[in-house]
């Protein structure tokens, strides 16, 4: 496994209707790094969004889903999705304002 640098742990926001109502709660849901642990999601949300302070975060591995084209069966990418709640006292990541 090659070392995983900070900017490369978070790949993109997930930008879903749950996933927008959890930011009420300061709960912000990425997709990243399928070899990233939650030290490095923390450290990464941490670094890259000035006055982030996390609180815990979640993550969960979703398997790629069954696709057909034709007679051959196929599957899609599996991702790794991670649930940043945030403290109280933090700033709101900014990334999200406007959406």
């Amino acid at each position: 496994m090659a070392a995983i640098q900070y900017y490369d742990v978070i790949l993109e926001p997930v930008l879903t209707e749950k996933s927008m109502n959890a930011m009420s709660e300061k709960k912000y849901t990425f997709f990243v790094h399928p070899e990233a642990n939650k030290t490095m999601i923390k450290e990464a949300v941490e670094k890259m969004f000035d006055g982030a302070k996390v609180a815990k975060v979640n993550t969960l591995n979703a398997d790629g889903k069954l696709k057909r084209r034709g007679m051959t069966y196929g599957r899609t990418a599996k991702v790794k999705k991670a649930i940043v709640q945030l403290t109280e006292d933090s700033k709101d990541i900014e990334i999200f304002q406007g959406l």
